[in-house]
């Protein structure tokens, strides 16, 4: 059962999204709330597998929220995935919120199979950016000035040839039973490679690893 608390600024919209995510069997919703910020404190208290988080607002403040309820103050807090939605198609909401420690993006009007299937691939650490937004983040990344540039450089050097090898899948969007097929080597390895991968560049999930891979260089968008 994965457990989810539901972030909204908008009753009704709060009201539908935890009435949708309650109705699948697998899914239990432990919580809502309307404010962002009060959302880090319960996450800490009900401990959500996945925070799903929507605002009419794609600002700053949002931003903010995302990064204090993804990283916790304390080295053995809870860690939930999130899963952000927005109204527009905004690639630098989108952009901002990945970096901040967002599982994935996704519109409001997606269809509640959408949503529900959206929840299940972040619980299990995997990334969902909703359809049309991927390319439009790809650009955002290359336009980008690498803030990080040099301690991404060291954190890239920490890497193994075979870490970056399957960096460099996971960028490119491959699942773990198709890097495992294509290096020739298990899913569950691959699955011990990543986590070692997200460590060692202080990411917490696969997507932050994405922008990792495009803005450290080691990815190069497409023309």
């Amino acid at each position: 059962m994965t457990s989810v608390l539901v972030v909204h600024d908008q009753s009704l919209q709060r009201l539908g999204l935890r009435m949708l995510l309650a109705a699948e069997p697998d899914l239990t919703v432990v919580g809502e709330t309307a404010n962002a910020f009060e959302a880090a404190r319960m996450t800490a208290e009900l401990r959500p597998d996945v925070v799903v988080m929507g605002s009419r607002a794609s600002d700053a403040d949002g931003v903010e929220a995302i990064r204090r309820i993804t990283r916790p103050a304390g080295a053995g807090d809870h860690r939930p995935r999130l899963l952000a939605l927005t109204p527009t198609n905004d690639e630098s909401y989108a952009y901002a919120a990945l970096r901040a420690g967002a599982g994935g993006f996704l519109l409001q009007d997606a269809t509640p199979e959408e949503l529900s299937a959206a929840v299940r691939v972040v619980a299990a650490g995997d990334a969902v950016i909703t359809p049309g937004l991927t390319r439009a983040l790809i650009d955002t990344v290359r336009e980008q000035k690498p803030l990080r540039r040099i301690t991404q450089e060291v954190e890239l050097g920490t890497l193994t040839q075979r870490e970056r090898d399957i960096l460099t899948a996971v960028a490119s969007g491959w699942s773990n039973a198709e890097i495992g097929q294509r290096l020739s080597i298990a899913p569950t390895t691959v699955k011990s490679h990543v986590s070692h991968i997200l460590a060692k560049i202080g990411a917490r999930a696969r997507v932050q690893a994405v922008v990792f891979a495009y803005e450290s260089g080691l990815v190069q968008p497409a023309a």
